[in-house]
């Protein structure tokens, strides 16, 4: 049994780069698709449900797409066909998406890009773990941190600093301003030109030469006879969710929720049942038997990425509507306030990259688990003071304590479970561990319009706040993961 060695700074930057691109093109994804909606006709009610593509697509491809890259080896390695490809197919997603004629046709759009972005982005956090020695990981994956903020700061800033170089920001009815196509088709070249660097400067293990290393031995194996008992309360659980729907006339974008409830029950009741070694059995499989640190971290990102999606969806019809007091799409207030609303999502990814340098220093001090409480707890008093807030230019200390948050979500929970990891099974892993990045994100798409329309008259600032609340609640949650051995080695010798 061997040591992995460790790589040097400029071998780990090379390895994040590729980063830098998938996050351009995934900040302008979330910074005006929105917006792209709106001007084509959608209500604002309606988004989350034209927004659902987007984690459907990940529930389904992540960890396929994990399963295929541990098996995987050729010319290219093990994870790098994946990154070229996924990030060929989204560049070609970004240039066709400001044109997009109709409504329906944006969705489209948006399911095949973020498609895409998932095919590019899952080997990448398997990328890490394959690469790097368990002490070095916390620092790759704050490197990942700092490409991703520092991509997004310009990404999400583009349409507004083309219209401060005189490129139009208002179009007529139905159509995309030039500001925000002209964006797009940067985010293209970027992306391509980003992910080509990583592919042609890093090398990869081959399989037994990863095995041989001394983290490889972490064998995780399931008895899935009694997979039936999760499977039966899912399935118990979207027929009530049917019932309810039917009988009291809630809203229909709650079908989703139960059709996917009915959905993984059944699969899990298949599981306890089912022989062979095809490839959905062994996903599953791997699901079911999950580490238990795995399943800690499942709801620290759970609470995480609620908060993030609600963010996402409706930062810019409520700072819109309560800083700039505009709704219509085609008004000069409505666009500038858009507008604003990319330089605050440039401000949380430009201090994301700035706490992404102050988090390993955190980690030493104060460890993993109230590294992360505090900064997603910075986070969500960010997000609840978007109710509070009158001057949109104030707006920017609230996305401070995002950025913390953001920069750490995108860190410390992956270096908190990668330890826990059997190499062979990394990428299908990290797959599955990014399913509880996407339930949380299909709940949102589901839930939050209905609650916006019973709880708050449909003002879309108190999903923020519900956001902001979700953010404490996943910090809580991390303080029920046991550390890595390595973690609380390097704390008390700090």
């Amino acid at each position: 049994m061997k040591r992995k060695p460790a790589l040097s700074f400029w071998q780990i930057w090379n390895l994040c780069f590729g980063f830098l691109g998938i996050q351009f093109g995934f900040a302008l994804q979330n910074a005006n698709v929105s917006r792209i909606f709106q001007t084509l006709g959608a209500d604002v009610t309606d988004i989350p449900a034209l927004w659902i593509a987007a984690p459907l697509t990940g529930l389904i491809v992540q960890p396929l797409i994990g399963h295929w890259s541990d098996r995987t080896w050729g010319r290219l390695g093990r994870r790098r066909p994946y990154f070229l490809v996924g990030a060929v197919l989204a560049t070609l997603a970004l240039l066709a998406m400001p044109n997009a004629p109709l409504l329906w046709i944006a969705a489209g759009l948006l399911w095949i890009m973020d498609a895409s972005f998932n095919v590019a982005m899952e080997p990448f956090r398997a990328f890490v773990g394959d690469q790097l020695p368990t002490q070095q990981r916390a620092q790759g994956y704050a490197m990942q941190s700092f490409f991703i903020g520092l991509g997004a700061v310009v990404a999400s800033a583009l349409p507004y600093l083309l219209a401060r170089l005189g490129v139009p920001n208002t179009a007529a009815a139905g159509a995309i301003p030039d500001t925000v196509r002209y964006s797009f088709y940067a985010g293209g070249a970027v992306l391509l030109g980003a992910v080509a660097w990583t592919v042609v400067t890093t090398r990869e293990y081959p399989p037994q030469t990863l095995l041989a290393f001394d983290d490889a031995e972490r064998a995780v194996s399931a008895d899935t006879a009694r997979a039936w008992r999760p499977g039966l309360v899912a399935c118990t659980l979207g027929v009530l969710l049917f019932a309810a729907i039917w009988r009291f006339a809630l809203a229909r974008d709650l079908l989703l929720l139960a059709g996917l409830l009915l959905a993984g029950g059944a699969l899990f009741v298949w599981l306890s049942f089912a022989r062979g070694g095809g490839m959905l059995r062994q996903v599953m499989t791997d699901l079911y038997g999950m580490p238990a640190a795995m399943r800690q971290l499942a709801w620290v990102q759970f609470f995480a990425w609620f908060a993030l999606f609600a963010m996402w969806i409706y930062t810019t019809p409520a700072v819109t509507a309560v800083q700039f007091g505009a709704s219509d799409p085609q008004s000069a207030a409505y666009n500038a306030g858009a507008n604003w609303v990319g330089v605050l999502f440039a401000a949380y990814n430009g201090f994301a990259a700035l706490a992404a340098i102050a988090i390993p220093w955190m980690v030493r001090a104060w460890g993993l688990r109230a590294s992360h409480l505090v900064n997603v707890c910075l986070g969500g008093a960010g997000l609840m003071s978007f109710a509070l807030i009158r001057d949109p230019a104030w707006l920017l200390a609230s996305m401070a304590g995002v950025g913390f948050a953001w920069a750490s979500i995108l860190s410390l929970p992956y270096a908190l479970l990668a330890d826990n990891l059997p190499a062979a099974k990394m990428g299908v892993y990290m797959g599955i561990f990014n399913v509880f990045i996407v339930i949380p994100q299909l709940l949102a798409a589901s839930v939050l319009g209905a609650l916006l329309k019973w709880l708050f008259h449909g003002q879309p600032v108190y999903a923020l706040v519900l956001g902001g609340a979700s953010l404490i609640a996943s910090g809580l949650c991390v303080l029920r993961v046991q550390e890595p051995r390595h973690a609380r080695a390097d704390h008390a010798a700090g």
